[in-house]
């Protein structure tokens, strides 16, 4: 039976929407929403609405019949840590992400658009790989703090689809008997290190290189006295951390494209912040290398931003004595929600419960 798999992936300044037939795609668009019109809503699952509107918006302009579907893919957002894979949406699931008003990501909006359209056409509903897949090594989770061990948050699905794609088609070689080290560069960066075909270590967006919208680590007795200042609520210092910070704080904007035209254009500044993107991001990969002692197959650039040619040559410059530097630049997230939703439709692989006990 031919499956026709909807596939949606919310981002932080767009919507995007696949539908593939099979493997095949039929068609893709991606909607972009301006900082003003998201400016109306100050949490994200207020975007439900206007999120899904997009939605119909462009299946009703590629003149899709909704009858045809025969599941819903969604980028899975907060959940609590899980493994790897696809899990229903449940009520328990909805009920998770409408709980959320703090920490929260703008993917948790996907599951709740994902089911109000399974819902209308009678079709199940998944995430899959959604930004809290935790394989973390326990070595891995260990801190300073025993209150707060580490837990694994980022691009579980592109990180993962960029790693089996390469050891497929670069190593030829199955993932299991692959090193690599998975550097997404987009708002927000997360880097992995995926032994074995499991994400033993990362890093995410608030603990390595700060990102164009992300405040990267921050040395902690200043951070605290910053918190405990008066001068922020714990609403709008965590809207600092992710999405007000990094490029967009120092520059203005986090569009990498508009800062390389600031630093064509003779801006000193500008070239100096977005090197020193490139250098926080390069110490997250070094440090992910002691742990497999440099033994690393390939380090991957993915991502939006890694279309990048600047940013990525510097990044190059300093981890390529570790392994060579593969760059796979875009975000391929859509074709792997889809190829996901396609082996539990044909029961190549169980898609997970969802559970939360509140």
């Amino acid at each position: 039976m031919t499956q026709t798999i909807l596939v949606i992936n919310p981002g932080s300044t767009s919507t995007k929407v696949a539908v593939f037939e099979d493997k095949n795609l039929l068609f893709s668009e991606s909607v972009a929403h301006s900082e003003e019109e998201l400016r109306q809503f100050s949490w994200v699952m207020d975007q439900l609405d206007f999120r899904t509107k997009r939605v119909d918006e462009i299946l009703a302009r590629h003149n899709f019949d909704m009858s045809r579907l025969t599941c819903v893919m969604s980028r899975g957002g907060m959940v609590p840590p899980c493994a790897s894979g696809a899990y229903r949406i449940t009520p328990d699931m909805l009920k998770y992400v409408y709980a959320q008003t703090i920490d929260t990501h703008i993917s948790n909006v996907g599951c709740a658009i994902a089911d109000a359209i399974a819902q209308r056409t009678g079709i199940p509903a998944f995430i899959y790989d959604p930004v809290t897949v935790d394989e973390l090594s326990p070595i891995a989770r260990i801190t300073g703090f025993p209150e707060l061990p580490k837990v694994s948050r980022g691009h579980a699905l592109n990180t993962h689809a960029m790693a089996h794609r390469c050891a497929e088609e670069i190593l030829h070689k199955p993932i299991s008997e692959c090193t690599f080290i998975v550097q997404h560069l987009g708002g927000g960066t997360s880097v992995w290190l995926i032994h074995k075909g499991y994400s033993i270590d990362m890093y995410s967006d608030d603990d390595a290189g700060f990102a164009p919208e992300r405040c990267g680590k921050l040395q902690a007795m200043d951070f605290a006295k910053l918190c405990y200042s008066g001068k922020y609520t714990l609403k709008e210092m965590t809207r600092m951390i992710r999405g007000n910070s990094g490029l967009r704080a120092h520059l203005g904007t986090s569009d990498a494209r508009e800062v390389e035209r600031m630093i064509e254009n003779g801006d000193e500044h500008a070239k100096l912040i977005y090197e020193a993107f490139a250098y926080g991001v390069a110490k997250g990969i070094g440090d992910l290398a002691t742990v497999v002692n440099g033994k690393v197959d390939r380090i991957i650039l993915t991502g939006g931003v890694s279309y990048s040619k600047m940013l990525t040559d510097w990044i190059r410059e300093r981890v390529e004595w570790i392994a060579p530097v593969e760059i796979m630049p875009g975000e391929h997230e859509m074709e792997a929600l889809a190829e996901g939703g396609l082996r539990i439709m044909n029961g190549e692989e169980e898609a997970h419960d969802f559970v939360w006990k509140s």
